[in-house]
């Protein structure tokens, strides 16, 4: 079993910063950019070493149990973990392999565009087309980046590799380190008759219109997801995806919750109390609402189905028709008498006033309001 502390030459009570020092001095003797590849199996085992003991959880871990209390986290970096530490000390690519060049095509970005609907268009869904101003593949380059008939140029300074080798110096002494071509951004190609539309781009500014599938029962702040339907990318890479984000306009009559759609709706108080069949335009059509005799204020009347469509599964809400009692405040002489007479027959001319129960009534509503029920 490796012991990291021998392999980096420190004492098991060394501090991070001794650690580090240690680390440093033998990485400048073994790197194989200097020492030679015979040695890059050491090196790596002396960055395993330097991976775990400069961490302070891993080394707790190996303090207390070696190797094995690693549980594969530690002790096991392989080239991955010494690839990270090793730019972490002398920065990206430095000392490793080039990795080809960067295609020009890069996915675009997505967008997001807000669509204002009606209340009836979120009841039964539909279809809209929407104005976006995006990104599109140019039409003169087809995306190519060229002047029709020209094409890319193999970049003469990293001969299409897209990155270029230089020798630095740093405390391990000459180091060679890989980095992108500044002559072609790291494509490996370059453009020598850029497209006159798109001035080398790909890809041009321009409004289309798109239709844009409405499903019922979407509500503000819903997002239609539309996949590529975003902006292209640059060098006419694929296109990003389009939100299209539902804010639903107030309707006069109708009011929205959840699913379901409350309205209210004004009745004489002797249709209240003789029961009546009154019209209601909704948005499947005329419907009739039934009033009860001896309706009383504030009561509802439930019209099953004739709510908003549910989002994701069959079937739609209710519509609750909520009735407002009107007690009438200006009455002639005859009004009066016949009111007068009914109270009379009904022995109400001298009404006592009857505390309602806690449960019920109006302290019941209140509750509920308070409650948010």
């Amino acid at each position: 079993m490796s012991d990291y502390y021998e392999i980096l030459g420190v004492s098991r009570q060394a501090s991070a910063e001794e650690i580090k020092k240690a680390y440093r001095k033998l990485a400048r003797k073994l790197h194989p950019d200097v020492a030679g590849p015979d040695v890059a199996d050491e090196f790596k085992e002396v960055t395993r070493a330097y991976e775990v003991l400069s961490n302070p959880e891993k080394r707790q871990l190996y303090d207390m149990g070696g190797e094995s209390a690693l549980g594969g986290g530690g002790g096991g970096a392989g080239f991955g973990g010494f690839q990270d530490i090793f730019e972490t000390f002398f920065g990206a690519a430095a000392g490793g392999a080039p990795r080809g060049p960067v295609p020009r095509g890069r996915r675009g970005q997505d967008a997001l565009v807000r669509l204002d609907i009606d209340l009836e268009e979120a009841v039964f869904g539909g279809s809209r087309d929407l104005q976006v101003d995006t990104a599109v593949v140019c039409g003169t380059c087809q995306g190519s980046c060229c002047r029709p008939g020209t094409s890319p140029r193999t970049c003469e300074v990293c001969h299409g590799r897209g990155s270029v080798q230089r020798v630095t110096r740093s405390f391990l002494g000459q180091v060679m380190a890989t980095t992108a071509c500044s002559a072609c951004q790291g494509h490996g190609t370059v453009i020598p008759d850029p497209c006159p539309d798109c001035a080398g781009e790909g890809r041009v500014r321009t409004r289309r219109t798109i239709n844009v599938q409405v499903p019922a029962g979407v509500d503000s702040g819903t997002r239609i997801r539309m996949t590529g339907q975003g902006e292209v990318g640059p060098g006419g890479g694929p296109a990003g995806d389009l939100y299209v984000e539902i804010r639903e306009k107030p309707h006069p009559v109708f009011v929205r919750r959840g699913d379901d759609l409350h309205c209210t709706m004004g009745i004489p108080m002797t249709a209240a109390a003789l029961g009546t069949v009154l019209p209601l335009e909704s948005f499947d059509g005329p419907r009739e609402v039934d009033v009860a005799p001896g309706t009383q204020p504030e009561q509802v009347v439930t019209l099953p189905g004739l709510g908003v469509g549910h989002l994701h599964r069959p079937g739609r809400g209710d519509l609750h028709v909520h009735l407002d009692v009107q007690v009438p405040t200006r009455l002639d002489e005859r009004q009066r008498e016949l009111l007068a007479e009914l109270a009379s027959l009904r022995g109400e001319e001298q009404p006592e006033a009857r505390l309602a129960a806690s449960g019920s009534g109006v302290f019941s509503k209140l509750r509920e309001k308070l409650a948010g029920r």
